[in-house]
């Protein structure tokens, strides 16, 4: 007999259906972790994206309803069972820019600032760059990278060279957009690399972002999971870095070790890669499963520890984020 939408049978078999993942998600928040986790305390459901500021003895974090906040580590600080619930407080909401999203964060502590990715989440109108005094929080400068009449465009992640400038991915339109130290807008980066043959994998572009010390990006497309070399002293040169050992399709935030290790946040919530040769080709050496249902979407590197961020909070009216440490 089939199912009638308002048949009792049918609410029972969608309350059964509904409690299968919600009762997942409790016994996951109630498990003992298996790393450390920095909890905090925050007024938002969601935090895209996580950086550690070592001198302000801080994490910073932006949010998908616009925004940053920050969340202080006592020095007396001791992990372990019991650790006590950090909290978020907010140090920048600019109100003209009500209704876009903070995302991709970067900490420029040579020049005392933080460079926030700022765009139009749902309808893809507005992208830019802004950047802020890391002490008075102060802004520096506000950079539109595309707007109303320009080609669809997401921007995401972004990450910054030794000499100040900023490079901004397009998770929409597949291209890179370069801002000086200033905030003006230098050029954009394109190529038919970044833009795989299948269109199911465009659906996410160009995502996660890191400088290499040796004066390259390296970058992730997240749908298709290819890994990009940015030659900045040959013209941006693109190279398709050869990845072995596992994919990195779903790939997110990157952030790098040393100079021969790259962090990959993203479902599953980390792998570690290894490169032996300046990037030209690269392996996944290790995984790590962190709590999947939250959503990990960003690394930072604390006093050596990787940790990720955690897209998802949880709990009312508190929400409560977490901040995992990756151990590979």
């Amino acid at each position: 007999m089939p199912l009638r939408f308002c048949s009792p049978r049918f609410l029972v078999f969608v309350f059964l259906i509904s409690a299968i993942p919600i009762a997942y998600i409790i016994s996951e928040e109630r498990a003992v972790p298996a790393t450390h986790v920095f909890h905090y305390h925050s007024t938002g459901f969601f935090r895209e994206c996580a950086k550690w500021d070592d001198q302000g003895r801080r994490f910073l974090v932006s949010f998908l309803e616009g925004g940053v906040g920050e969340i202080l580590v006592p020095d007396d600080y001791a992990p372990g069972p019991g650790d006590v619930v950090l909290k978020e407080v907010t140090v920048v909401k600019d109100f003209d820019l009500a209704g876009n999203s903070s995302l991709g964060i970067a900490v420029d502590r040579l020049r005392n600032r933080l460079l926030v990715v700022v765009a139009d989440l749902l309808g893809n109108r507005y992208s830019g760059l802004a950047a802020y005094d890391l002490s008075s929080w102060k802004r520096l400068f506000l950079t539109r990278l595309s707007g109303p009449s320009d080609e669809k465009s997401f921007a995401d992640d972004v990450a910054i060279d030794a000499d100040g400038n900023a490079y901004v991915t397009d998770a929409k339109a597949s291209k890179i957009w370069k801002v000086g130290a200033h905030g003006e807008l230098l050029s954009i980066i394109r190529n038919p690399l970044f833009t795989p043959r299948q269109w199911y994998k465009t659906l996410v572009a160009l995502n996660g972002i890191v400088y290499h010390p040796d004066g390259y990006l390296i970058v992730i497309h997240t749908f298709s999971g290819n890994l990009f070399k940015i030659d900045l002293a040959k013209g941006h040169e693109v190279k398709l870095i050869e990845v072995v050992g596992g994919t990195l399709i779903f790939g997110d935030g990157l952030d790098l070790i040393s100079p021969t290790k790259l962090v990959v946040a993203g479902n599953p919530s980390g792998r570690l890669v290894e490169s032996s040769d300046g990037w030209e080709t690269a392996s996944v050496v290790a995984k790590f499963k962190g709590p999947i249902h939250r959503l990990s979407t960003a690394a930072t590197v604390k006093d050596g520890k990787v940790y990720l961020n955690h897209l998802v909070g949880m709990g009312y009216p508190k929400k409560t984020h977490a901040l995992v440490e990756a151990v590979f």
